[in-house]
């Protein structure tokens, strides 16, 4: 039988080589930053809305007897469009697309996206 040597190991190679800070007593504490500036919400009307309706209405045409809520008369850029239509299939928990100049909502939401685009600053109807 043969007998093994244990081998010690050597707890003091694996700590750093230099101080370690524990506590400070700066004197003179960072300067308070202020807030961030947040970007324009994106879903948000734009200017060229105006006074301008957004019309929310119901359709099955197509869609193999699928109920969609459309919205049109959106009058921003493609990327508002995207976002405003992501806002929406998150508040609602459904899914949703961009199709041209309108918005797919899938099922009937049509009063809960009238409540949600005006909550929004959209002058939504029904029809």
């Amino acid at each position: 039988m043969s007998k093994r040597k244990a081998k010690k190991s050597d707890r003091s190679g694996s700590r750093s080589a230099g101080p370690r800070l524990v506590y400070s007593t700066d004197p003179e504490p960072e300067p308070e930053q202020s807030p961030p500036v947040l970007p324009r919400n994106p879903a948000a009307p734009f200017a060229v809305q105006g006074t301008q309706p957004v019309r929310v209405r119901l359709d099955r045409k197509g869609r193999k007897g699928k109920t969609v809520s459309i919205i049109t008369g959106v009058k921003s850029p493609d990327v508002g469009k995207r976002a405003l239509a992501k806002h929406l299939k998150d508040k609602l928990g459904c899914g949703g697309a961009v199709k041209g100049a309108d918005i797919e909502i899938q099922g009937d939401q049509r009063e809960r996206l009238v409540a949600l685009l005006n909550e929004l600053g959209y002058r939504a109807k029904q029809g």
